[in-house]
């Protein structure tokens, strides 16, 4: 399973840096790294189906969920 939350659509991103030691000093880069978002398995109960469904959603998807009500949200994200 892709690791993209259906409601935001955030996905993987590539991060990469240099520690602040290593900035003031010389040049030596640090590497690239695969940064994920912060998803989470939930049931989420939708009360105008009385039915529960169950998403792997980012925690920015639960607030957005908390906020616009869980029927209009799964339904604008193709999940119901």
């Amino acid at each position: 399973m892709a690791k993209i939350c259906p409601i935001t659509g955030s996905g993987s991103l590539v991060a990469g840096g240099y520690s602040n030691a290593t900035r003031a000093t010389q040049f030596n880069p640090t590497g690239k790294v695969r940064k994920y978002p912060n998803l989470q398995k939930k049931r989420i109960y939708v009360p105008e189906q009385k039915r529960f469904v169950k998403v792997e959603i980012s925690t920015r998807g639960l607030k957005t969920i908390q906020k616009n009500g869980a029927f209009a949200t799964l339904k604008k994200a193709g999940l119901i």
